[in-house]
């Protein structure tokens, strides 16, 4: 009977875990919701932005902006999008490996020498490699509590006046890109020095109207874009990190459904060979009164 118990506190046990599962998957849905409208809401705009600056920028002869000015990258920044939460799946350990082999295959020199820095944007990224010692230089774990462009473009300006002022020559970013709610595509970019994408072949020549000037517009344009990249940036992961969750939850609860299966099969097998074993005991023992 000891066995019974056992197994029919297991089979408690793993009941309320199915039910937190079964929540949590819930929750992950319905910030998936609105994870997904404001990333999908972006894109246009800034796939937008990247192309006119593309387009303005490639008519304009000595661009000088700070901000595209590409120099030998002896100091590196490197900023880590990942989650202050668990129960991704491997939500968070793809982001530290791609960062991990990005630090180790291309600014291995820098980060020997000392002159690699990384910011991290989720409290999984800062404890991983604040415990490995790595230089963390900042930790933007309460962007995630109220997530909006404001906040963000605070730490994408930090950011930017160091490497305006030379204290940084090249920064690269890691996130998890949202495709759907199974998929996510670990995604490196490099947001400075910014460097507009070429146009294709068959990509149309507009020709803009634009007040005051050229020059103008670009020195707009620039900062702008690179906040917009940030901003995209984090939004991405963070509806990754909600459609991680969700899928993670459900197959969690899934588990749960096939292992309560088992656990009630062993149950009422081990009830059965009791009652077996009672009855075998109760009928030896009448036999034996009856003989003796």
């Amino acid at each position: 009977m000891a066995n019974l118990k056992e197994v029919r506190n297991r089979i408690t046990s793993v009941t309320s875990t199915q039910q937190i599962t079964k929540a949590m998957k819930m929750v992950s849905a319905a910030k998936l919701k609105r994870a997904t409208n404001a990333i999908v809401q972006l894109r246009p705009y800034a796939n937008k932005l990247r192309d006119i600056l593309a387009q303005v920028s490639s008519s304009v002869e000595g661009n000088d902006s700070p901000y595209t000015q590409d120099r030998v990258p002896t100091k590196v920044l490197v900023v880590v999008v990942t989650s202050n939460r668990g129960l991704a799946g491997a939500f968070n350990a793809n982001v530290i490996k791609a960062t991990n082999n990005l630090i180790f295959s291309k600014y291995a020199e820098q980060h020997a020498r000392g002159n690699l820095s990384i910011v991290a944007i989720g409290k999984r990224g800062h404890d991983f490699f604040t415990k490995r010692g790595f230089n963390v230089i900042g930790n933007h774990n309460e962007l995630f509590n109220d997530l909006n462009f404001e906040n963000v473009s605070k730490v994408t300006e930090y950011i930017m006046d160091e490497f305006k002022e030379g204290n940084i020559d090249r920064v690269e970013v890691v996130y998890n890109q949202f495709q759907n709610a199974a998929v996510q595509v670990l995604t490196s970019e490099q947001i400075l020095p910014l460097v507009p994408e070429e146009k294709g072949e068959n990509v149309a020549e507009l020709d803009y109207i634009i007040e005051p000037s050229k020059e103008k517009i670009i020195e707009e344009l620039i900062p702008k874009a690179i906040k917009i990249q940030m901003y995209k940036a984090v939004l991405d992961s963070n509806a990754s990190e909600h459609g991680a969750r969700m899928t993670a939850m459900d197959k969690a609860t899934e588990n749960a459904g096939d292992l309560l299966k088992a656990l009630k099969l062993s149950y009422n097998q081990a009830r059965q060979a009791a009652i077996t074993t009672e009855l075998t005991e109760i009928v030896s023992g009448a036999a034996a009164l009856s003989n003796g």
